[in-house]
């Protein structure tokens, strides 16, 4: 869609069409609401100032991307939004070539951006290409950010960088005189003064120069810009982000100044539904709604998540022990934490999207006699990977890490699947790895990792767990797993966490008398109880929603390896070195053959 023939009022008119648009369909598909609602008007302006088709538009994190997808030949498959083999929730090269980069965990993109710039001008195509990057206030709390800012300010490289200020985080306009000033701010002839004036200060005395350097920094006191000024960036803003006009006027200032500028624009999270308009977080991220109502449809209220569960379970925890404190990394409501930080202030934090640091911090805690329940997803936890060995682990600290949206979560696709959690902890030294399969057995997870002493990491899915009727949990003991169900097949179904699951559920389908354990730890696993378990059961089949490559199967298999059995066969039904793709869960596993009934076939037909 061309849309730099349009007018203002053209484009005011396509704003709206775009914003039905993504109401209908996430309505229907679920997925990220108020931020797209609140980003249209910058995007919109950003095709019309920007080229597309030779600039790189860069989305942070990118759920906000949606009117981006409309806008770049999509606005006819954009009802497949999220659905498998359909449009995707973020930005994806292997999509679309208007889409620069994959992007689904935050504050990537000012690296992306300078990165970007840097190859533009070693390939002598400045002046002709110029980055433009799409950040929300929110991302902009990360240290890798900051980092970029930091070798921005000091290279100077072309880039435009649109800050989008929805919750007004970063700063607030202070009246009528703020907002003339940043007008003012963003005009040609406030630029082309302050280049002459910065030209002329080169040949005045240093004591001259010092006074006009005070009078500008005490300028710039009544606008919100100092910080980025500071790191060697321009500042223009606040500007009102849905005001086609002010926003194609500044862009196209930015554009013209030819060095790393900083555009604040100031936005209403959900703008356009009334009903998600402001800060509300479940607006956020949605499962399918009705329009007129704004009611979910199709939940399964008598259901409880393992979210839920996690969060009942500490709760009471931290109601009976003062010294158990927690941290989560802006996902407050999803990890069940709001609850926590709702009672207890004082104890339970949102850091924001600073993962390192949640990690960092709790370690200190934990040196202090503290309890810390680290609750973040297995997707966001690789972020903090050198601070759960550097901090964590190396020193033994008794830190909890409680891994949320482990396996497959659904339509958010291959940058939040929980795959590798248990791939990448159990390389690490001193870490304990365990998992409840079951409503009780959470609530003896939570109580487990407060009693041990160490380093531990348990994990659990995005939706309630597979059932396990019949087979209640009892309480953790270190490193010790469990029969469930003795059978007389040289079959043997090994479970983890959600697994334990899907291998009781394969088992009902298979006419034959199949044992099924539960693993519980994979690290440290059972071994006296795997030695014994060798001695009759030939044929292993494990069951666990984690990678292959590094997971349970190969776990085992290497314990085999070391005590020298090879009269036991394992076949993992774990996922394939690939990453997964984005659809509804039931509708990838059945994809991947991991289906209880797909499995089972694939075990009579052996």
């Amino acid at each position: 869609m061309d849309i730099k023939k349009l007018g203002f009022e053209e484009l005011e008119n396509l704003c709206g069409k775009i914003r039905t648009k993504i109401v209908e369909v996430v309505s229907h598909n679920g997925g990220h609401l108020s931020s797209n609602m609140g980003a249209v008007e910058l995007i919109v302006a950003m095709h019309y100032v920007f080229d597309v088709k030779n600039d790189p538009f860069i989305f942070d994190v990118s759920h906000q991307s949606y009117a981006h997808k409309l806008l770049t030949d999509r606005w006819e498959n954009f009802d497949t939004l999220r659905q498998k083999d359909g449009i995707s929730g973020y930005t994806k090269p292997s999509e679309s070539p208007y889409d620069y980069f994959i992007a689904g965990h935050s504050s990537t993109s000012l690296s992306l951006a300078l990165g970007a710039a840097k190859a533009i001008r070693l390939k002598g195509e400045e002046g002709r290409r110029i980055p433009v990057a799409l950040i929300g206030d929110g991302a902009m709390s990360a240290g890798i950010a900051y980092e970029a800012l930091n070798e921005l300010g000091d290279r100077k490289y072309p880039v435009v960088i649109i800050l989008n200020d929805n919750e007004m985080s970063i700063s607030k306009p202070i009246g009528a005189i703020s907002k003339y000033l940043s007008q003012m701010m963003a005009g040609r002839f406030y630029q082309k003064f302050k280049r002459k004036v910065e030209q002329i200060l080169d040949y005045l005395p240093e004591s001259a120069t010092y006074m006009a350097k005070r009078f500008e920094d005490g300028f710039k006191l009544i606008t919100p810009g100092m910080l980025f000024e500071e790191l060697g960036l321009e500042y223009i803003g606040p500007v009102d982000g849905h005001d086609l006009r002010a926003l194609s006027h500044t862009f196209l200032t930015a554009k013209k100044l030819a060095k790393p500028v900083i555009v604040h624009a100031q936005t209403i999270k959900g703008k356009g539904y009334i009903k998600a308009e402001g800060q509300f977080e479940k607006w956020h991220g949605v499962s399918p709604f009705n329009i007129e109502s704004g009611e979910p449809v199709n939940s399964e209220k008598d259901k409880k998540s393992a979210t839920t569960l996690f969060s009942d379970a500490l709760l009471e925890l931290a109601r009976e022990h003062k010294n158990v404190v927690g941290v989560t990394a802006a996902m407050p409501s999803g990890t069940g934490l709001n609850r926590l930080i709702s009672e207890f202030p004082e104890r339970f934090w949102d850091v924001a999207i600073a993962e390192q640091h949640a990690v960092t911090s709790m370690c200190a805690m934990a040196k202090e006699g503290f309890k810390p329940f680290v609750t973040i997803y297995s997707t966001f936890l690789q972020r903090a990977y050198d601070q759960i060995i550097h901090d964590a682990a190396i020193m033994n600290l008794s830190v909890v890490f409680a891994i949320d949206r482990a396996g497959i979560v659904g339509e958010d696709g291959e940058t939040h699947q929980g795959a590798f959690d248990i791939s990448y902890l159990n390389v690490i030294p001193n870490m304990t790895i365990f998992a409840p399969r079951d409503e009780i057995g959470m609530k003896h997870a939570v109580e487990f990792g407060y009693n041990y002493s160490g380093v531990c990491a348990f994990r659990y899915p995005r939706n309630s767990f597979l059932p396990c009727n019949g087979f209640e949990s009892s309480s953790f003991k270190y490193g010790t797993g469990e029969i469930l169900k003795k059978g007389e097949s040289e079959k043997l179904f090994i479970g983890f966490g959600n697994g334990v699951g899907r291998a009781l559920l394969c088992a009902k389908l298979i006419n034959e008398d199949i044992s099924v354990v539960d693993l519980r730890f994979v690290k440290p696993f059972d071994k006296e109880l795997l030695r014994k378990l060798v001695k009759k059961y030939k044929k292993w089949y494990i069951f666990s929603d984690s990678a292959k490559r590094g997971g349970v199967g190969e776990i085992l298999s290497g314990f085999l390896a070391g005590e020298g059995i090879k009269d036991v066969t394992i076949t993992s039904f774990e996922y394939p070195d690939a990453f997964i793709q984005h659809g509804n869960t039931v509708d990838i596993e059945e994809t991947l053959g991991l289906l209880p009934y797909q499995l089972a076939e694939r075990i009579i037909k052996k």
